[in-house]
This record gives C-alpha cells, structure tokens and sequence, in this order.
C-alpha cells in the first residue's frame, strides 16, 4: 500500500530477458542495497527459472511466473470464462484450445471476443467453431466426437467443413482428415483393451500420456464399439488412405465418404 501514499515508486522495466550479462551483474549489485521505498518490478517475457537475474531476484525480493502446464490449458480457459461471468461447457473449451493454440494472449483475446458475442448464454462448441479465430492446426474433434457417437450425418457434415475452411488444398486436408482418424481410431482402440482389463479413465490417461478429458472421452467412444468393429475400421480407413494417393480411379471424396459411412454406422 506504501505506493499509493507517501512517497513510494514503482518502477517497471520491460523485456529484461535480452539484458546482457554486465546489466545483469548491475541489477544485482543495486538488489543487494536497494533504493529505500522503491519497488522494482522486472518484466520478461521468458526467463529460465535457472538463470542468474531469476536466481538473483528471488533472493533479494519475490519471482512471481505466469505459465500454465499444456495440460491444464482447457481448465485455465474454463477459469477465464468464469472470472468474466461467463459459462462455458468442457467441450467449447477444449475446441478452443485446439482451433487457436496454447498461447495464453491469443486465448484471451478470443476468450473476451465470445464472452462478449454470447451476451450471458451459455459457450458452446459450435459458438466456437464459428467465431473463433484458428491459430492452431485445424483440428477434427468435430469429426472423431461424431464418428464417436456413431452419427454417420454428422461425421458426413463436419468433414465436408474441414474441406471447406482448410488453408491447403482439398486433397492435402484430405489425406490429412485420414491420418488423424488413423489414429483416433488406434488410441480408442488401446484405451477399450485397457477398459477391458479395469483401467479407469484417468489411470488410462497417464498410461497412454492424454489430458484425463480427452481420456473420458475416448472411454465413451470406445464403449459405442465392438472390438472387431474398432480392428475393421482400422482396415478401412488403410483402404481409403492407399484409394485416395491414387489407388482408385473414383474421386478421392467419394472414397472418403464412404469410408466414413462404413465405420460410423451399425451393423444393421
């Protein structure tokens, strides 16, 4: 409280990680007998905790760090949501962390953006999808929670928009859409036989190095398949991968689609 009355200061310096190694030496000679009622504040940007200014600042005053395991990046995002008042469901902060990125600005500044445009309701996944802007790799939790849900229209409706919104070509997004349900499928797979023999969800998760959410949702996936049906959808989806680099003379889409029909549907 001193700065706000009497005669305190604060004095703020910016981007001291590029300091070089004299000003450091400096910094830390004044911190040994620092000016009486002042208070300095060093700011970087990134600094390793090992360092000599970090290593000096925590001995004369306190090292305060501003980082979030990736890990825990959709639970920040959901906290952010409710220091604004704003409600959120687990799966628009997970679509948000996936379409933008990790990087803690860019999440807040598209976290204020839909805080705003939802005006009190509810954030959904769909709200992010459309509104926010994608830093990150495009992502398809779109596609694999559909194909999760055996909801061939909605495996069918999600690709064609991942097609529609890629920055690269149509048949680079494609192959691209194949590989990560490859995948998808395989980690479902390995998440069943650990279910099978009564691993827990977040036992799971640090088994095969998952965010525990992501866990619980490949545990649901899985309960939705039969074994045989998870190992014949593995085999589809290398057909259509060796189909659309040009082992069918049908379009590469086509190929894609009904792939996708195939190991979305139930046996009738």
């Amino acid at each position: 409280m001193g700065l706000f009355v009497g005669n305190g200061r604060l004095v703020i310096v910016d981007e001291v990680e590029r300091w070089k190694a004299d000003d450091v030496k400096a910094v830390a000679e004044y911190l040994s007998s620092p000016a009486p009622a002042t208070v300095l504040a060093l700011v970087a940007g990134e600094l390793k905790a090992d360092s000599a200014l970090a290593k000096a600042v925590k001995k004369a005053g306190e090292l305060l760090t501003y980082e979030v395991q990736k890990r825990r990046v959709p639970e920040w995002v959901g906290e952010q949501f409710a220091r604004l008042g704003a409600k959120a469901d687990r799966d628009a902060c997970r679509a948000l962390v996936e379409v933008v990125g990790d990087d803690l600005d860019d999440l807040s500044s598209e976290i204020d953006k839909l805080v705003i445009w939802a005006g009190g309701d509810t954030i959904t996944i769909a709200a992010v999808e459309q509104l926010a802007v994608g830093r990150a790799e495009t992502p398809i939790f779109s596609v694999t929670d559909a194909w999760g849900r055996r909801d061939v229209g909605g495996v069918l409706a999600t690709t064609e928009s991942l097609l529609e919104r890629t920055h690269r070509t149509r048949s680079g997004e494609l192959l691209r859409i194949v590989a990560s349900l490859v995948g998808h499928v395989g980690r479902v797979r390995k998440i069943q036989r650990l279910a099978d023999q009564g691993v827990r969800a977040r036992d799971a998760a640090g088994t095969l190095k998952m965010h525990p959410f992501v866990a619980e949702k490949a545990f649901a996936q899985a309960a939705n398949f039969s074994a045989e049906e998870l190992s014949a959808a593995v085999v589809r989806l290398a057909e259509v991968d060796a189909a659309v680099k040009g082992g069918s003379r049908m379009p590469a889409e086509l190929e894609l689609d009904r792939a996708l029909v195939d190991v979305t549907r139930r046996a009738s």
